[in-house]
């Protein structure tokens, strides 16, 4: 049984260290508990049985966590894999191992991940990536994974989302994330806009495909949608969650922040090209099987007390700098090499 309830890119992360894990042992079962709406990202994988969990709502407070517990223990399940390791799943460990279950929790590496981003006596070195530290709880368990033997998934496509990218001629489908959750890693629309035009100019073929979730969002992309609207498509709410991560297994190249939508693309094989702020693919949440050169940075030399945050909810007085050291044209060219060479890394 294995917990991970949030957030969005963390919970994606997941996929592809129960897929290999699945891959490796096939008499494994995987009882995986976390927020309803991720059931989708586990539906393509055998021996899975997902259990969609609203903490906030049915079970609040320490009641509401053995309430849990009790369902969840008919399961049976043979051992607990916590990925999460936040108050409520340390509650529910508790009660797991008072039953006699053997429990293993993840080691988030919080004093390294400090040592990383402060200011003075900054230790700048790549940290174990999340992926790993995932895994490394399954071998605490006796099930050493290797993450070679991931598959990306391939979904089938519905007739809807079949139809939607039909008109793009050779699938020249670029996506774009453009937001994230704090300022901190989230490259300037202004900016965004010249990337597009570069790629539209770069391409007549190609199109863009622009991804974000709420009214804010959507609003905002509606406005890049303005561009061009031939071209470019604001998907936001377009589809339901399922749908749209069939449509973002089609794909040619994504282009995000470090944001989940980054990690959504990866679990299917797509390249994705990440742009980074005050956080560093050091911190170890770099989107599965994604290559260096695929990272975009500021530059550190300009800027060495980067990074400054592991989730980008941290910066620092004229922040906004950074920005300008990655000029839209680095950008557009970086994605571009995705389209001129259907290959995927």
């Amino acid at each position: 049984m294995v917990f991970r309830f949030s957030a969005m890119g963390d919970v994606a992360m997941t996929v592809p260290v129960i897929q290999a894990l699945l891959n490796a042992y096939r008499e494994v079962e995987i009882v995986m508990v976390s927020r309803p709406f991720f059931a989708p990202l586990f539906k393509d994988l055998p021996r899975v049985k997902f259990i969609g969990t609203d903490l906030n709502r049915d079970y609040k407070g320490l009641t509401g966590l053995y309430r849990l517990f009790r369902f969840l223990n008919r399961e049976k399940a043979g051992a607990i894999a916590d990925l999460h390791d936040v108050l409520r799943t340390k509650i529910l460990d508790l009660f797991f191992q008072f039953t006699g279950y053997k429990v293993a929790v993840i080691e988030k590496g919080r004093a390294e991940k400090k040592a990383l981003t402060r200011t003075k006596h900054k230790i700048f070195r790549p940290l174990q990536t999340t992926h790993q530290r995932y895994a490394d709880v399954f071998e605490r368990l006796g099930y050493p994974v290797d993450l070679k033997r991931f598959i990306p998934l391939r979904p089938a496509v519905s007739k809807s989302v079949e139809l939607f990218i039909s008109p793009v001629k050779d699938n020249k489908i670029i996506g774009i994330a453009p937001f994230a959750a704090h300022a901190g890693k989230q490259y300037p629309l202004e900016k965004i806009k010249d990337v597009i035009r570069l790629l539209l100019e770069k391409d007549e073929e190609v199109a863009v495909f622009l991804f974000g979730g709420g009214s804010r969002e959507k609003a905002l992309l509606d406005e890049l949608e303005a561009l061009n609207r031939n071209r470019i498509v604001n998907v936001a709410g377009v589809f339901p969650f399922e749908e749209e991560l069939q449509l973002i297994s089609r794909l040619r190249v994504m282009l995000s922040m470090d944001s989940a939508n980054g990690h959504l693309a990866a679990l299917y094989g797509v390249p994705v090209v990440t742009i980074w702020g005050v956080t560093h693919p050091y911190a170890g949440f770099v989107p599965f099987n994604q290559p260096a050169g695929n990272q975009i940075l500021p530059d550190l030399k300009k800027f060495p007390q980067l990074p400054v945050s592991i989730y980008g909810s941290k910066t620092f007085p004229g922040f906004e700098a950074i920005w300008d050291t990655i000029t839209p044209e680095t950008v557009a060219e970086i994605v571009m090499n995705f389209i001129n060479h259907k290959e995927k890394t």
